[in-house]
């Protein structure tokens, strides 16, 4: 059966499967706990298979809580806008800006100016770059800008060197940037969408449990995301290029590449600054303790101080590139509604379906009830059990939207924790970075589908060192969660916290 069909028939079976479920009382005297059920197996199956748009299996709680007598839609309605979509929209908003004056390409040919002409380096070199970009701006585009410039790369090299060795380190050289934009996306709460769901449902499961905060979050990521992306560098080095490659690159290619750029406008320094401050009043907005000194928040600094968030921050940023002035066109502004209007309003809507089905698992009962249903696993190793989530979403990832699956596991793992009486983040942290470790397929990214579209490799190269990848990052994930992770985020194994009721 091909993807088509696969689609069209689960239009129909998966609401069949939904209609079923409903008359088993998975929980008798509790009809709403099964209703939860089944309208979170109907989102599954649409979502696995993308039946319908992504977005529009999103829409679904709207629809069915309240008809089920789930949650009211006055309840369910606001839960798709809250300050975690605040932050995505706030966040975008200036990677637009960075996408419409150049500024991205700009900085990725400063940064690839610094490396060596050689092999080795040039590979770095892209695979720095784009993990970085990907940080602040989508993984798609990030991957869109760095394919051409790798793609000039590739053609002074065929010119002067055998195709064959060419060829070898075209594969390293397109697989280095699809996977450095999911390594690099894992850094920030901004870089990737599961990150930011993982935040926002985490917060609606245990609402007084500390904040997520961008800083906390990329004090833990940003190691992993460094460390791994060496490793993933040393591993295509070795496979692709036992021996040092004497492939010498012209830099006049980037040098020529940037001097078109010009230079630097009005415009870029203005969203260049805007980007700067923007990323110190994330790190900074709440006060970080290091041993026994503390760097004081900002936020401190207002009389509402827990009134302001992270998104709070990423819209005032994002509004005042629509105030100021550009001196390119008449009447015209740094950032104007046009850009703007690009944003991904359909991950906005996965967000908000995301969000409400995990509001849902709360408010019925379902996460708890899930929960005690794997509570046998008590006995296992903590260790054994994050290798068992990490390895099972990884792989789930390879065919199924990133978000997507975290929105779907996120609940039921803060409701196993529960049951086994273990901290949630010990295990909604490692399951979240799985979602964007996904490194075997075409399909599995949009990056690994731009680099496969160029047609430079095969599915059998993808595979062969993806599944390398995929385990090394099991291992990365599980050994920085309990390593430091614990430290980061005061994870105490020995007990549940108290914000866990």
């Amino acid at each position: 059966m091909n993807n088509a069909n696969l689609k069209q028939w689960m239009l129909l079976i998966a609401p069949a499967i939904s209609l079923l479920f409903l008359l088993i009382e998975i929980k008798p005297g509790d009809p709403i706990v099964t209703r939860t059920a089944a309208v979170a197996i109907l989102m599954a199956l649409w979502w696995v298979t993308e039946a319908v748009p992504l977005a529009v299996t999103a829409l679904l709680p709207i629809i069915l809580f309240p008809v089920l007598g789930i949650m009211n839609g006055k309840d369910v309605a606001p839960i798709y806008f809250n300050h975690i979509i605040f932050l995505f929209i706030g966040g975008f908003l200036i990677a637009l800006a960075m996408e419409k004056w150049d500024l991205h390409k700009r900085i990725a040919l400063v940064i690839m100016l610094k490396f060596k002409m050689n092999a080795q380096s040039i590979l770095l070199g892209f695979m720095i770059t784009t993990a970085f970009l990907s940080m602040w701006i989508s993984n798609t585009a990030t991957t869109m800008m760095m394919v051409p410039i790798a793609m000039a790369v590739l053609s002074q090299l065929e010119q002067n060197f055998d195709k064959s060795k060419v060829m070898k380190y075209s594969i390293a050289l397109f697989l280095g940037i699809a996977y450095s934009a999911s390594i690099g996306g894992i850094a920030t709460i901004v870089g990737t969408p599961p990150n930011l769901s993982f935040t926002r449902i985490f917060a609606i499961l245990f609402p007084e449990s500390p904040e997520i905060t961008f800083a906390n979050w990329f004090f833990f990521a940003f190691p992993i995301s460094v460390i791994f992306l060496v490793v993933v560098w040393g591993l295509l080095t070795k496979l692709f290029f036992r021996r040092a490659m004497k492939l010498k690159i012209d830099g006049d290619i980037f040098k020529n590449q940037y001097n078109k750029l010009g230079p630097i406008s009005f415009e870029e320094k203005v969203v260049l600054i805007d980007f700067l401050i923007l990323i110190f009043l994330w790190l900074f907005r709440k006060e970080i303790p290091i041993g026994n000194f503390t760097i004081p928040g900002w936020s401190n600094l207002f009389e509402y101080s827990n009134y302001l968030n992270d998104g709070t921050v990423g819209i005032t940023m994002a509004v005042i590139l629509f105030m100021i002035p550009s001196k390119n066109g008449k009447n015209s502004r740094i950032l104007e509604w046009k850009t703007a209007s690009k944003l991904p309003w359909n991950i906005v809507l996965l967000f908000g379906g995301g969000f409400a089905l995990a509001s849902g698992f709360k408010e019925s009962g379902l996460t708890i009830w899930l929960g005690s249903q794997l509570g046998g696993i008590e006995s296992i190793h903590p260790v054994i059990i994050v290798i068992v989530i990490c390895t099972f979403i990884t792989f789930l990832t390879e065919l199924t939207s990133n978000t997507a699956t975290a929105e779907m596991l996120l609940p039921i793992l803060g409701g196993l924790a529960i049951a086994i009486h273990m901290n949630p983040l010990y295990l909604m942290i490692p399951a979240t970075l799985s979602c964007s470790f996904a490194f075997m397929l075409p399909v599995a990214t949009p990056p690994n589908a731009i680099i496969f579209g160029t047609g430079k490799l095969k599915i059998s190269d993808m595979s062969k060192v993806g599944i390398w990848i995929n385990l090394i990052g099991i291992g990365i994930i599980t050994a920085a969660v309990t390593l430091f992770g614990k430290y980061i985020f005061n994870i105490d194994l020995s007990h549940l916290p108290d914000w866990v009721k």
